[in-house]
């Protein structure tokens, strides 16, 4: 966000100021983590600068009052961003929420130098968008991961591999000490350390990942390594590295840029699309709200077009009546329908009108350990003559083999 003056260079004009400032940075040290401490002493450094170019008489935090607050915001919007002539929104609700903070702060811990009252409101930070996580698709993740996989360059694969199939921060890829492959009972674990959310957690590890991460420590890591996976010349690699890297691979699969959370929300939206479920998902990314994980539901695709289809007939049969059912036949009909259909399951019983599709009605039959017997082939053969009707090509192609698995069996 332009060239901010350092305090070495505001400290001439506002000695007070820089004091009350680097006194709050100071305590914010003890609690925060070192980038938000970062962030804070760039905000900070920002306001005072204004002050000192737009504001002379102020020379002290004590002396700021709302109208100065309201003559900062439209300075700070003025100001250049970072390869952008004007900051960015995000930018701006930043700078002004950390500055509201701080004042908040000196406030609450009845510091002397404390303005009168507080000269900032939660109003003064402009509203930003919430766009959706923005993730590759099945065919362009697929294509990023065979161009990764034909790169002669073996660091090269294990990024783009372990971030696809983890879905970790690059922070927290960058950061994963040597030891983190973990044996727990008989399958492999990533230990993810502390980190963002100040909470480690544990995610199952494709064997895969496990030989091809052993490959790459084997070929470029000494032993006593702190890092597990760092460059080839022994230096971590960092954010910016990960982007060459990912940018490259794209570049070659034919895609566009790409940045590195965008393989975390591609796992996400995977998992969510194929029946997994949003606690597992949220336990997975390390999220610490489920209002986080919430908005992968929202890109669930094809788990909306499954559904919203699974009940398009039954709405085009509403729309074809002329007639709509009287009302005291609507009763009796849903409780037959729910006679009809009181499916038990193993907790349960499942009350799905007997007219309406579920992408899950087959999803027992598809496990590997399911079992039938021909006592059951009447059920089977009912099961695959409906599904023949709907045109439901795949749920009869399940029943044809289970029925032909029945025949095999007589015959032996």
């Amino acid at each position: 966000m332009g060239t901010l003056p350092s305090w070495e260079q505001l400290e001439p004009a506002v000695p007070q100021i820089v004091d009350t400032m680097r006194r709050y940075l100071t305590q914010i040290g003890c609690v925060l983590r070192p980038g938000s401490v970062t962030n804070a002493d760039i905000a900070l450094r920002s306001f005072a600068g204004f002050l000192v170019e737009d504001a002379p008489p102020v020379t002290s935090i004590a002396q700021v009052t709302r109208r100065h607050v309201e003559d900062y915001k439209p300075w700070l919007a003025k100001r250049p961003g970072q390869n952008k002539t004007r900051v960015t929104t995000a930018t701006l609700a930043h700078r002004l929420g950390t500055l509201r903070m701080f004042f908040v702060r000196i406030d609450e811990w009845g510091w002397d130098e404390a303005p009168p009252r507080v000269p900032m409101f939660p109003g003064d930070l402009p509203r930003q968008d919430h766009p959706l996580p923005k993730a590759l698709d099945d065919a362009a993740a697929a294509k990023l991961l065979r161009a990764a996989q034909a790169q002669p360059r073996l660091l090269v694969r294990v990024t783009v591999e372990v971030l696809l199939r983890t879905g970790l921060r690059v922070g927290e890829f960058t950061a994963l000490p040597a030891d983190a492959v973990v044996q727990i009972g008989a399958a492999p674990w990533l230990h993810v350390p502390v980190g963002k959310l100040r909470e480690d957690r544990y995610l199952p590890l494709h064997p895969h990942l496990v030989q091809l991460i052993a490959d790459y420590r084997t070929r470029y890591v000494r032993a006593d390594h702190p890092l597990l996976l760092p460059r080839e010349n022994g230096r971590g690699a960092d954010r910016h590295s990960v982007t060459r890297i990912l940018n490259n691979v794209a570049a070659a699969a034919g895609l566009g840029h790409i940045h590195p959370h965008q393989l975390r929300h591609t796992l996400a939206t995977q998992a969510i699309n194929r029946g997994m479920s949003l606690e597992a998902i949220a336990a997975m990314l390390g999220h610490r709200s489920m209002d986080m994980t919430l908005r992968y539901a929202k890109i669930a695709a094809r788990t909306v077009a499954d559904e919203y289809f699974a009940v398009t007939d039954q709405v085009d049969a509403l729309y074809a009546h002329a007639d709509p059912l009287p009302a005291d036949a609507i009763g009796p009909k849903m409780a037959r329908l729910r006679r009809e259909h009181h499916r038990l399951l193993g907790n349960g019983h499942c009350t799905r009108p007997e007219e309406l599709e579920c992408a899950y009605e087959a999803i027992c039959e598809n496990c590997s350990f399911f079992q039938t017997s021909i006592e059951f082939r009447p059920t089977l053969q009912a099961q695959h003559d409906d599904a023949e009707t709907k045109g439901q090509q795949h749920r009869a192609d399940l029943f044809g083999r289970l029925l032909d698995g029945l025949t095999e069996g007589e015959a032996s």
